[in-house]
This record gives structure tokens, C-alpha cells and sequence, in this order.
């Protein structure tokens, strides 16, 4: 089995976990781990000694020395960074959202298919055990409910970004792979209140098949919540991806029966990293491909547009 040479781009918080899974993951899945990349020298270095990788200051430095690479930098840098690696045959995974405008992200899905490589978007909540555990209890979702809730202080919180493309976009993902179907309206409201940017979002949005999300995410709250609850004719389902618990709520008669999903929990990022080297090594279509992201990252902007709208309304 031929290896594959990894890298990282970007050694922030979550960069870190990308080097620490692709160095774990070595003598398991026939993989290099080539190289780390940082425009921060003393933090790259670090995570280069503590991992046994080189150290570039350049991500194009980088290139040359490996088959595919995670992209785990600023938002506004995505477009740039990836653009390079595509364009010289690599395989890349970036972290969500996939790029600042739709227009990037189209730019890099029309590139990335000239050239044959894979492009994987990291939204890592559909690689939660919990989720994966609820598929076979699915059945036709009229309404679903999100709650995503958590500290603007939180070390590798995202701050080029609001609520909206740090937090709430995941929850978007994964509404749009149970829900598939077009957002026919969206109802959004949201407020700055220790950013630059919106750092509380409530939204509504109505497909075109007449189900209805609800979706909460919230930077500025204590308590740290990951939750969704998904409403069905005869059960529902609630989903909790902080501690990957599932329930199944089924009615029997005029009762409501609880019931508790088994899940087998796997540390997600790790099913993730796996999930991109098996997609480069068998050329297989990632579970979030750049079309995914696209979607999700499309719907983020629509629903940014209207807050903006409804708080210029305001003003």
C-alpha cells in the first residue's frame, strides 16, 4: 500500500488536533505525516518537534513535500491557501465554512474537478457517532429544533467570523442532509454583543417540502450546548452531540415511550481525517464534499443577509 503524505496548514487550536490525529494515525493507515505549515514560526515549530514533522513558514513551501493536506486557517484565508494546493494536484480538507463567498467556493469545486482531486469540508458533526446512530430511526422530519450554544471566550473560538459561519453553520449541514430539500423562506434575527460580528442568531427556515427548522446558536452563553431535536409523526429525537447521547421518544397509545439509541463513540475528528485519506486512496466522493459545503455555506449568507437587512431596518 502506497503512503500518502499529509500535512497541516495552520498550527492555531484546531490545527493542532489535525497534526495529533494525522501523527496518530501513521502506522495505521499507511500515511506520511510530511509537514506543518505557519505563518507563526514558534507555534509551527512546536507542533513540528511534538509530532516528528518538518516545519514550512510558507504553505507553498509545503506542496511539493505532500499528497493532500488540511486547511486549517483563518475563513478569509481559504480561498487563497486552498486555490494553490488545488491547482498543483493536491487533495485538500477545509475546515468549515468552506470559503468567504459563494463565488470562491465555486471557483475552488470547477478547479478541484479539472484536476481530479477531492475537496472535503471539515463540518465534523456529521462524523458524531450520535448522528450516525439516529440514521436508522429517521423516518419523514416535519420539524426540527437546534441549539447551539457556547463561550466567545472558549479558546480556538473562530473572531473573523460571527455565530453564524462559526457555530451555526453546522447545524445548517446537517439540517440540509436530513431535510433535502430547497429553504423556500428565512426568517433570521441577530445581535452583536462582544464582536464585530453577530454573536447571537435565531433563525426559521421553511423548505420547499413544508418542514420547518428552527435553529438557536449563541457565542455569548455560559453553558456550552449541542443539541437537536428531530419531530416526526409518532416519535421524535433528541440528539446531544456534546456528550454523543441519542433518545428515541415513541408514542405508544397516549403515551410517550423513551427509549435510549446504543452508540458505539468514536472520537469525531478522528473518523473524519480517516474518512478524507480513505476518500483520497480509493477516490471516493467525500461524506461532505465541496458541494455540501457549498450548500451550507449558501444558506449561512442568506440568512447573514437578513439580519442584516432586518437590523439595518432597525436603525
Amino acid at each position: 500500500m502506497a503512503k500518502i503524505r499529509v500535512g497541516v496548514v495552520g498550527t492555531g487550536h484546531l490545527g493542532k488536533f489535525h497534526a495529533k490525529v494525522y501523527s496518530a494515525l501513521k502506522s495505521r493507515t499507511g500515511i506520511e505525516f510530511a509537514g506543518v505549515c505557519d505563518i507563526d514560526t514558534s507555534s509551527g515549530k512546536e507542533i513540528a518537534r511534538k509530532y516528528n514533522a518538518d516545519f514550512f513558514p510558507r504553505h507553498t513551501d509545503l506542496i511539493d513535500k505532500v499528497d493532500a493536506v488540511s486547511i486549517v486557517v483563518p475563513t478569509v484565508a481559504h480561498y487563497e491557501v486552498a486555490k494553490d494546493f488545488i491547482v498543483a494536484g493536491k487533495h485538500v480538507l477545509i475546515e468549515k465554512p468552506l470559503t468567504k463567498t459563494v463565488e470562491e467556493a465555486e471557483e475552488l469545486i470547477s478547479l478541484a474537478k479539472q484536476k481530479g482531486v477531492i475537496i472535503q469540508v471539515g463540518h465534523i458533526e456529521r462524523f458524531n457517532s450520535a448522528v450516525r446512530a439516529i440514521e436508522p430511526f429517521l423516518e419523514k422530519p416535519r420539524f426540527i429544533e437546534c441549539q447551539r450554544l457556547g463561550s466567545a471566550t472558549k479558546k480556538g473560538r473562530i473572531k473573523d467570523v460571527g455565530v453564524v459561519l462559526d457555530l451555526m453553520i453546522h447545524d445548517i449541514d446537517i439540517i440540509l442532509a436530513l431535510v433535502r430539500s430547497k429553504v423556500r423562506s428565512i426568517e433570521a434575527v441577530g445581535m452583536s454583543t462582544v464582536s464585530d460580528h453577530e454573536d447571537m442568531a435565531n433563525v426559521r427556515l421553511t423548505f420547499q417540502n413544508n418542514i420547518i427548522a428552527d435553529i438557536t446558536a449563541s457565542r455569548v452563553t455560559k453553558e456550552e450546548t449541542r443539541k437537536i431535536r428531530i419531530f416526526q409523526e409518532n416519535s421524535y429525537i433528541l440528539l446531544d452531540y456534546l456528550h454523543q447521547e441519542a433518545f428515541l421518544f415513541q408514542r405508544s397509545g397516549k403515551k410517550l415511550l423513551k427509549k435510549k439509541i446504543p452508540i458505539r463513540k468514536k472520537e469525531p475528528l478522528k473518523a473524519e481525517l480517516k474518512s478524507f485519506i480513505d476518500c483520497v486512496r480509493n477516490n471516493r466522493r467525500p461524506l461532505v464534499s465541496g458541494q455540501e459545503g457549498k450548500q451550507a455555506l449558501l444558506v449561512a449568507l442568506d440568512i447573514l443577509e437578513k439580519i442584516n437587512h432586518n437590523h439595518a431596518s432597525l436603525l
